[in-house]
């Protein structure tokens, strides 16, 4: 963060007559342990801790104002900024930050792969220039101005993911991040438990429109039903990318998996047609990378540059992460789950070369009345994507393992890590390849960790065998 006035940085949360016009903000912070002077703390109560309680010390430390949702006592009066919406302040400051620069701004939002497009645009615009992007999951009204403190005078591009729950976060993230250009990736199940509707989840995120100006291009996959009928605003103008239909601006044809990544052919309408190949494994992702391909173009960034860009991708966290324990090859997908990254791991895991399939699945979350019927879905989708094994994890997760086995797939249904490590210890052998894939909550890298130590154990103790 550069430093910034501290009357422009808290406009709209408390009267300018009540700052000096010489102070500047160096930090704005939520963690007491990284207050130092001159900083702005927020104080957010939790579950587990309440920032109001560090709030006396925060000002010891130095911080120049703290912003609390009440008065505290020991606290004075002329130090506090009081805002009973922690978020609200995170947002408001956020927005006044951005304001000061003008980096171009690609935002990216919908129910699956928000996070592996981001990546995909931010290491296709790096080679234009200095470029910020969300990190992890940081989507949010909290993480969303954390990600717009770390642009500077120097920042000229920034990708910004934004995630909702309910109806009107995205336009509130929008309007404050203020995106040139906007991504909405598909239109799921995600959250439809709050919102009701798969066209009401469309409409949320859609709000992303509204922090955009007018002009500006919205990048939209024509492969989703939801987005090629929703009613578009006038303001913004549509850019299609597609696997199915040479009607899109960008096409992808001649798809395929390899053993490092997805190759195919894409078809530019303006610029013509390229061979690509990109080091992450199924079809989704060629749909992300294509997204990326005309956030970037749209920027400026010649094709050729960003196809030879989008080879630099890596995966981040727990996302396709692979693993080579003792011969057995791990796909480590344990950051989230919903029904259309559920299925498009299932797709890409079914054309992954190996000798057998072993698929460790948990519970889908938040899909509230959908939640039985998405769980019996990836039942069947596994008995179509030659899985020989199919362990389960978590109470909802249990429909999928009754449906597949009904489908004749021999099914495990564990209770916690360790029934899923000891099996997977036994059976799995070198050439085998084993997916993990569950919603955050379930913590399937537990299990993971839990394999890896007992695959370790067994290959020493054979080793030691040997040696005796």
């Amino acid at each position: 963060m550069e430093k910034i006035a501290a009357k422009t940085l808290l406009a709209g949360l408390t009267p300018a007559e009540r700052i000096d016009p010489a102070q500047e903000i160096g930090l704005v912070t939520t963690d007491s342990r990284e207050v130092q002077p001159g900083c702005v703390f927020v104080a957010f109560p939790g579950e587990r801790f309440d920032g109001h309680d560090f709030a006396a010390r925060a000002l010891e430390q130095g911080a120049a104002w703290v912003v609390l949702n009440h008065p505290v006592e020991g606290v004075p009066e002329e130090k506090t900024i009081l805002c009973p919406d922690s978020y609200r302040a995170m947002m408001q400051m956020g927005a006044n930050y951005r304001a000061q620069f003008a980096p171009k701004v690609v935002g990216v939002t919908g129910s699956a792969g928000k996070t592996t497009t981001k990546e995909f645009c931010a290491t296709a615009l790096s080679a234009l220039g200095s470029t910020v992007k969300t990190e992890g999951n940081q989507n949010n009204e909290l993480g969303l101005p954390r990600t717009l403190f770390q642009i500077g005078a120097e920042t000229q591009y920034a990708v910004i993911e934004m995630g909702m729950n309910h109806a009107g976060e995205i336009s509130r993230l929008s309007c404050c991040a203020r995106p040139d250009v906007g991504i909405i990736t598909c239109i799921g199940l995600s959250h439809i438990g709050n919102l009701g509707s798969q066209e009401n989840i469309c409409k949320a995120k859609l709000e992303i429109c509204d922090g955009m100006p007018e002009g500006a291009p919205l990048v939209l996959n024509y492969d989703d039903p939801f987005l090629r009928k929703a009613e578009l605003p006038a303001h913004v103008r549509p850019v299609w990318y597609s696997m199915t239909s040479q009607e899109a601006d960008v096409y992808a044809s001649a798809i395929r998996q390899e053993n490092d990544g997805m190759s195919f052919l894409l078809d530019d309408a303006e610029n013509g047609c390229f061979m690509v190949h990109i080091p992450a494994l199924g079809r989704h992702n060629v749909s992300n990378a294509l997204a990326a391909y005309c956030a970037a173009s749209q920027l400026g960034l010649g094709p050729k540059e960003a196809i030879r860009q989008m080879k630099e991708f890596r995966q981040t966290g727990m996302r396709q992460h692979m693993l080579d324990s003792h011969g057995v090859r791990i796909i480590e997908d344990c950051y989230n789950a919903n029904p259309t990254s559920m299925k498009a791991a299932l797709e890409m895991f079914r054309d992954y070369p190996c000798k057998r399939r072993f698929a460790v699945l948990a519970d889908m979350l938040e899909l509230g009345d959908e939640s039985r019927a998405a769980h019996e879905e990836v039942g069947r989708l596994v008995a179509q994507s030659g899985v020989d094994v199919l362990i389960t994890y978590g109470d909802l997760a249990h429909r999928t393992a009754t449906v597949a086995a009904a489908k004749g797939v021999r099914t495990i249904h564990a209770h916690n890590y360790e029934e899923i490590a000891g099996f997977l210890a036994k059976a799995a052998c070198p050439g085998d390849a084993i997916l993990f894939k569950g919603s955050r909550l379930m913590a399937l890298e537990n299990a993971v960790e839990q394999l890896r130590a007992l695959q370790d154990a067994a290959a020493l103790a054979a080793e030691n065998s040997e040696q005796s």
